[in-house]
């Protein structure tokens, strides 16, 4: 067995930070967290693990150049600047469906993506990832590799953003699959995991075991075996969450 020190900062970085409206940023991503998305998009930065499972995903259907990236990474500045550029050319209607609170968007973590089915005159806020062809399997396999779509049509009154079809956000897996099978959107499953808590009830999937440890005191230590392999994400509301792989299966 060996001893975890989890500290109160933990709660605003890892895959399953919840961002948006009511909970933004807390943590700034910093640059050195980040890859360019290819070569031929150096421009366009991402979270290094899940860069790595997006271009194995991409590899896995055979997208070759038939999906692009059109943005992923965003300081404070640009997404200020989009925000207040889609006022002046969309109005506040369209904006506040489409585009997030400066400092409340998941682009800023690093961990979400925009993609577009290549053609010309790809559209930046709302580019086209159509339900068919290659979009349409990249959605079908994507949450073997730790993606999720965030925003969709049922979940609008939870997330407050209009469907967008286009914008997929990293959580790692196994937490894509469960949430892909019980249709749950990254606000309820943040609320869904507060009932398995650490040491005394455990959400059981496949080889992993799932808990949630509130963070009301500065450090907490956690006791785990020595073959486990454990990862840990804060929630960015209140606490964290322990995935344990039993005896380090992969």
């Amino acid at each position: 067995m060996k001893n975890l020190l989890l500290k109160k900062e933990y709660i605003f970085k890892g895959n399953l930070i919840l961002v948006n409206r009511k909970y933004g940023i807390n943590k700034i991503t910093e640059k050195s967290q980040l890859v360019p998305f290819s070569n031929a998009y150096s421009n366009i930065l991402f979270d290094t693990n899940a860069n790595i499972k997006l271009q194995e995903l991409l590899d896995k259907i055979k997208s070759g150049d038939g999906i692009v990236p059109v943005s992923a990474y965003r300081s404070l500045e640009e997404q200020q600047q989009i925000w207040d550029d889609s006022l002046k050319e969309n109005g506040e209607k369209f904006t506040k469906q489409y585009v997030a609170y400066p400092n409340c968007s998941e682009h800023q973590t690093g961990l979400a993506i925009d993609l577009a089915l290549n053609q010309e005159n790809i559209d930046f806020i709302c580019p086209a990832f159509p339900y068919n062809g290659i979009c349409q399997e990249f959605r079908e396999n994507m949450t073997e590799y730790g993606f999720i779509s965030r925003y969709t049509k049922a979940k609008e009154e939870i997330t407050n953003i209009s469907s967008e079809e286009w914008h997929f956000r990293y959580v790692g897996y196994p937490h894509s699959k469960i949430m892909k099978e019980r249709d749950l959107c990254l606000e309820e499953y943040i609320d869904f995991l507060r009932d398995f808590r650490f040491g005394n009830n455990y959400l059981k999937f496949e080889d992993y075991d799932i808990s949630y440890i509130k963070m009301d005191d500065d450090i907490k230590e956690i006791e785990i075996n020595d073959e486990d392999q454990v990862t840990i994400s804060g929630n960015n509301v209140d606490g964290i969450i322990v995935t344990r792989r039993k005896n380090g299966k992969k």
